[in-house]
């Protein structure tokens, strides 16, 4: 039986949404690595961190190479649940936020769920 499509159906909007995120972190790690990296640069090579991942999920998952784009989506869940836990308990070790600060929750806990969206769907398209 033949995989499906990652990029038909919800996959496109999973795609677009990774390529907004992607977006979003590459600038807003950028201007903080550029202006202010003394401030927070754990915090900030954190956010960095997270623009390469989104970039990687958003290229991986159009072009269909399932295995990277599972390791992205593995990797990026993974980072959004350590870093948003040890934001929680250790609040001072992240003096500002990073996109996986909390869980997400500055952006609406998005960095949360599209990982796991994400590894639904290259399980079901498989």
């Amino acid at each position: 039986m033949p995989e499906a499509s990652i990029r038909q159906g919800p996959g496109r909007m999973l795609i677009t949404v990774y390529g907004i995120f992607a977006l979003a972190a590459t600038s807003r790690s950028a201007v903080q690595l550029v202006t202010r990296f003394d401030r927070a640069p754990v915090a900030y090579l954190l956010s960095a961190f997270a623009a390469v991942v989104y970039v990687i999920a958003t290229v991986t998952l159009a072009r269909e190479a399932r295995r990277v784009a599972f390791a992205a989506c593995a990797v990026e869940l993974a980072g959004v649940v350590s870093v948003g836990l040890v934001s929680l308990v250790v609040p001072e070790a992240f003096p500002d936020a990073t996109v996986w600060s909390s869980f997400g929750i500055g952006y609406g806990f998005i960095p949360l769920v599209l990982p796991v969206l994400g590894l639904w769907w290259l399980k079901r398209t498989a």
